[in-house]
């Protein structure tokens, strides 16, 4: 992962455009990238998005994760450090129930 996050931030610096990737900025595209994504899935199935348009969710997917990532890099935060403690977070707030075939996230709300 950190070689990863170097090869991006690499190709930031390069450019010169670090003054330009602030913390907010960074926040910012993310959102607007997320929502390149989307389009990607509007007004039709996932199977169809995916099949009409695999190559596009591919390219806005890279970029959330390159921004998120820049983001993470920025402020020094250990991505997998991050990640694992939400998980835990998530794990307590949603539980497994072993008596339901049916876990989903979105009807424990």
């Amino acid at each position: 992962m950190n070689d990863l996050i170097k090869e991006i931030n690499d190709f930031r610096d390069e450019r010169n455009w670090r003054p330009y990737n602030t913390p907010k900025s960074l926040a910012i595209s993310i959102s607007l990238e997320a929502s390149e994504l989307l389009e990607n899935f509007q007004w039709c199935s996932s199977e169809e998005a995916v099949s009409a348009t695999f190559e596009n969710i591919q390219e806005e997917l890279a970029d959330v994760l390159i921004y998120s990532l820049m983001l993470a890099s920025d402020l020094e935060l250990d991505v997998s450090t991050i990640i694992r403690e939400k998980l835990k977070k998530n794990a307590l707030k949603y539980p497994v129930d072993p008596n339901s075939s049916n876990n989903d996230p979105y009807l424990l709300k």
